[in-house]
C-alpha cells in the first residue's frame, strides 16, 4: 500500500470504514490517522499521519510470538490466528507501529447507554477476548477480487493498494516514497510519498 500524504485531508473516513468493516470494539483501531501541528502561529500546520498494519518483510511481531499465533502468510500479510494467542502481548512490545490491539472483553458497544445493536452484537462475537488483533489489509476483500476497506473508502484516493512490482506502483514509488522506521529494518509493505 501507498499513501499519498499530499492527497491524505485527515478525514478520518478510513478509520470510520474500518471500524465498520471488522466491527471493533470501542477504543480499538486498526487503522487510524494521527494528527499533529507543526510550526507556531501564524505559520503553523496540521500533520496527518495514518496508520496502520505495516505487514512487515522481517515482522518483529511474528518473531516474538511464543505459540506462532503471529504469522506471515505466503502473500506477505501478517496475520494473528485468535485460537493460538494466549495474549501474552509480546508481539505488542515487539511491534514499532504501535499497530496491535489488545481485546479486554469490552463489550459494552458505542452507545453504553442503550442496548447493543444486533449488528454490533454480531461483530463483536467475532473478537476473542484476551486476544491481540490488528489490521488484516482486508484479506477475505482480497480473496474476494476487492481491496482493503481503507483504500477503497478514502474519498481523495490517498491510498494505492496493489502489486509492489506493479507499473503503477513502481512509478509512485519513484516519486520519493519511504517506508516508516527504516531503522528497525522490517522492510514495511506500505509506504508514504512525502508531502
Amino acid at each position: 500500500m501507498i499513501i499519498d500524504l499530499k492527497r491524505c485531508i485527515g478525514c478520518n473516513a478510513c478509520t470510520v470504514t474500518c471500524k465498520q468493516a471488522h466491527g471493533t470494539a470501542p477504543g480499538t483501531f486498526w487503522c487510524q490517522v494521527r494528527a499533529s501541528e507543526e510550526g507556531t502561529y501564524p505559520y503553523a500546520t496540521k500533520k496527518v499521519l495514518p496508520t496502520l498494519c505495516m505487514h512487515c518483510e522481517n515482522p518483529t511481531c511474528v518473531h516474538v510470538c511464543p505459540t506462532g499465533a503471529s504469522y506471515k502468510r505466503e502473500d506477505g500479510i501478517v496475520l494473528v490466528d485468535s485460537e493460538r494467542c494466549i495474549g501474552c502481548r509480546y508481539c505488542m512490545a515487539a511491534c514499532p507501529y504501535e499497530a496491535r490491539t489488545f481485546d479486554f472483553g469490552d463489550r459494552s458497544g458505542y452507545f453504553p447507554e442503550q442496548e447493543q445493536t444486533s449488528y454490533e452484537a454480531m461483530m463483536l462475537e467475532q473478537h476473542v477476548k484476551g486476544t491481540v488483533s490488528k489490521c488484516t489489509f482486508c484479506h477475505d476483500k482480497l480473496e474476494a477480487g476487492g481491496m482493503p476497506a481503507c483504500a477503497q473508502a478514502c474519498p481523495t484516493h490517498a491510498r494505492v493498494f496493489g502489486d509492489l512490482d506493479s507499473e503503477e506502483l513502481q512509478a509512485l514509488l519513484k516519486r520519493g516514497a519511504y517506508q516508516a522506521r527504516p531503522d528497525m529494518r522490517t522492510n514495511p509493505s506500505v509506504y508514504y510519498l512525502p508531502k
